[in-house]
């Protein structure tokens, strides 16, 4: 993703993965969860984003199991995928810095919000 600004879906399938390896409806759950609602993936977005983020090295197959008669595929996120996950945290956070930092002294200029 060097060079590109990452999507919202993929910085939070990145930051889903994190903590351990999940399976698809898994990644879906914990998006959501940590978007607080905000970002809410459908199973055809969430595979081609995994796809997408597979291809690129940040994310990789860490195992397969059947439940119930279907196959579940695991993800795990990649050293590669943490670094730019990393990365975009710390772009996000420049970005609100700089729009805070705008707003407080146009708050102290008189604006109101």
């Amino acid at each position: 993703m060097a060079g590109r600004t990452m999507t919202e879906q993929a910085f939070f399938i990145l930051t889903a993965l994190v903590g351990e390896p999940r399976h698809g409806y898994g990644i879906v759950g914990e998006v959501e969860e940590l978007s607080e609602g905000r970002v809410r993936l459908k199973v055809g977005t969430l595979y081609g984003a995994l796809d997408r983020l597979t291809g690129e090295g940040q994310v990789e197959l860490d195992r397969e199991e059947v439940e119930q008669g279907r196959l579940r595929r695991y993800y795990r996120i990649t050293d590669s995928g943490r670094q730019a996950v990393a990365a975009e945290a710390a772009r996000q956070a420049a970005n609100a810095r700089a729009a805070e930092l705008r707003l407080g002294a146009w708050r102290a200029q008189g604006g109101t919000a």
